[in-house]
């Protein structure tokens, strides 16, 4: 009974539901996919340095990720597990942003100036602390807002579906008013200025919001759990082993070489935003059949279509756009015409198809994660989010971190010049290559470790039926001990 009790109840309320989507919309509502074209021409922090900076913070990176997992997870407060950590970020990382796109108003022009360098050095070490913090605390709130896995999909869908509306608004903003600044320094400056301060305090605003609603709603073990035994959670649990190899495989991302590819071999990022607005409103009507597709489909299934659509349309582009220069041909000028040549067509009909299929994309991967959590739950009789998450974004981060350190570098060698009016055909072709070509090409592989993948059907529904058991009675021993503080402080 009391399975079936937890199939039906729907425990998340309304404000707590629009507090969650709001904050859910709010992280993609930035323009962080700028970072790079602010960093090399506004900032003008030299790329050799970016490189070392970019180095230096992977490996800080690493080694903070393990002991801020272990310490969230050690975190039992009368607010939470979570909250305390999500507020920290909602103010101090929102502050820090804030100083970071500012930057370029009290920081010398000079790339090689000393103060430039150590500014940098010091935001990409304490941001990546932030970063980690979020994202372990945002992951483990979600993770713990129902102990109901399809109450706690429905609220991904919903926020999702209801973020796709505006949280893409930034970026296509920014994109005009770059192309439109992009020639004048001081322009370019302001444009950043405005769009990074606005764009983090609204998040900020979001993040608090949602820390005042949002509510954890299943029980942590009392007794305490040291590093030692969380790490063995993490080696003896095959769906987290499988997803960590997969997103190891493919963390190689193409955001960077995509924002450089379209204004300095097509002209315009503008371009880039044109062609994906076409496909918003099937974005939207992917969420309508996913349901459909979730009750026909493994979660496996839906997560290696959704994760693999684009990078099997990347390698094509990547293929056909080599022959005869076809990467580069494209008018300067946004128009009818430039519709009409073959890369902005098969650009257009990469993204028509991957937003056909975007709930594909955000969906299945949340799920995976929040099952591997239980799944940790159900064989260990603990939960430890905070080393569960701070690994898997220690591998995500290492991977990114290495690829982004390493950009300037490829894009240097390849003789990327960064406010060159027009680029070599070499460095030109390099942009195109690591955008489509090696990007597809590692995406391709992280598809393997997806079909291992077993956590579906009969053993994951025994699964969820056992946890309410188990958490009923951690609940009740919860309880128990608060009524002996309580009686204690009396």
């Amino acid at each position: 009974m009391a399975a079936e009790h937890y199939k039906h109840r729907r425990y998340i309320g309304s404000k707590e539901s629009m507090s969650f989507v709001l904050f859910s919309s709010s992280k993609g509502f930035n323009i962080e996919g700028y970072r790079t074209n602010f960093v090399l021409k506004v900032l003008h922090l030299d790329m050799g340095w970016a490189s070392i900076i970019g180095v230096i913070n992977g490996i800080w990176d690493v080694i903070n990720d393990g002991l801020l997992g272990a310490l969230i997870d050690k975190t039992f407060t009368r607010w939470g597990k979570f909250r305390p950590y999500l507020f920290t970020f909602a103010t101090g990382g929102s502050l820090l942003m804030l100083l970071s796109w500012l930057s370029p108003y009290f920081l010398s022009y000079n790339p090689l100036s000393p103060s430039k360098i150590v500014f940098w050095m010091l935001f990409s070490m304490i941001y990546e602390v932030f970063g980690t913090v979020k994202d372990i605390s945002e992951n483990g709130m979600i993770a713990s807002l129902s102990p109901n896995p399809d109450d706690r999909m429905r609220l991904l869908t919903k926020a999702e579906v209801i973020g796709a509306i505006w949280e893409s608004l930034p970026e296509l903003l920014m994109g005009v008013l770059y192309d439109m600044a992009k020639d004048d320094p001081a322009k370019l400056k302001t444009t950043f200025g405005i769009m990074g301060s606005a764009t983090v305090i609204v998040g900020g605003v979001l993040g608090l919001f949602f820390c005042l609603f949002g509510r954890e709603r299943i029980a942590q073990a009392v007794e305490k759990h040291n590093y030692r035994e969380g790490l063995k959670t993490i080696l003896t649990n095959r769906p987290l082993r499988i997803l960590l190899i997969s997103e190891l495989l493919g963390g190689f991302s193409a955001e960077t070489w995509e924002f450089t590819y379209y204004p300095e071999v097509l002209g315009s990022i503008s371009l880039r935003n044109f062609i994906r607005m076409p496909g918003a409103p099937l974005s939207f009507l992917s969420y309508t059949y996913f349901s459909k597709a979730r009750e026909r489909l493994s979660t496996k299934t839906l997560w290696i279509l959704g994760a693999h659509v684009k990078d099997f349309c990347s390698l094509i582009i990547f293929i056909v756009g080599s022959f005869g220069g076809i990467y580069k041909k494209a008018p300067k000028s946004l128009s009818l015409k430039t519709f009409l040549t073959p890369m902005a067509g098969m650009l257009f009909l990469r993204n028509t198809i991957y937003m056909s299929m975007l709930s594909f994309v955000k969906i299945p991967p949340r799920e995976i994660l929040f099952d591997s959590l239980d799944y940790a739950e159900w064989k260990n009789g603990f939960r430890s989010e905070g080393i569960t998450i701070s690994t898997k974004n220690m591998i995500m981060k290492l991977v990114r971190n290495t690829i982004n350190a390493l950009a300037p570098a490829i894009m240097k060698v390849a003789g990327y010049v960064p406010n060159a009016a027009t680029q070599t055909d070499r460095a030109k072709y390099a942009l195109f290559a690591m955008a489509f070509g090696a990007t597809a090409f590692m995406g391709l592989i992280a598809m393997i470790p997806k079909l291992f993948y077993n956590l579906t059907g009969e053993t994951r529904a025994q699964m969820h039926e056992e946890l309410q058991e188990m958490r009923r009675m951690r609940q009740i021993e919860y309880d128990k001990l608060n009524e002996e503080n309580l009686a204690a402080e009396i």
